[in-house]
């Protein structure tokens, strides 16, 4: 009698580039996760973006804008900065932030959310800089209009 193993939880790299190879020859278009069809989309901001009032950052933490692709950090009091929400690794944005550590579940990546630096692989380049200034009392990510 032969033992059941139950299936991977996980479709394997081999299943993913033996699919894209099949969507290619077909004339698919195939893009990474979190990717828009018809190109990539610029991890960073092409133009200003109200993020919402300074005060929803929390002083030593972060916030995560998932709809704007960002996060912004207050290491401390009146001092921001932000940085693309979009891994570096696949395209994924950033799912949550998590004590200090902004987390992607795609592949499990790790970043440091207050220098973007990367904590755990498989991304190996930080998260770019993204400028960020108050405006009033509202954050505006992005370069200047």
């Amino acid at each position: 009698m032969t033992s059941q193993q139950p299936a991977p939880c996980c479709t394997s790299r081999r299943t993913v580039l033996r699919g894209a190879a099949l969507a290619g020859a077909a004339g698919l278009g195939v893009t990474a996760c979190g990717g828009e069809p018809g190109g990539e989309a610029s991890p960073t901001p092409t133009a200003p973006v109200e993020l919402g009032a300074a005060s929803e950052v929390p002083l030593g933490g972060a916030r995560l804008y998932r709809e704007e692709r960002l996060m912004v950090a207050q290491p401390k009091k009146g001092e921001y900065k932000a940085f693309s929400a979009v891994c570096t690794h696949a395209g994924c944005v950033v799912s949550k932030i998590e004590d200090g550590t902004a987390i992607c579940n795609c592949h499990g990546s790790r970043f440091d959310a207050n220098t973007g630096k990367v904590l755990h692989g498989p991304a190996t380049v930080p998260l770019p800089d993204v400028p960020v200034r108050v405006t009033g009392d509202r954050l505006v990510a992005g370069p200047k209009s």
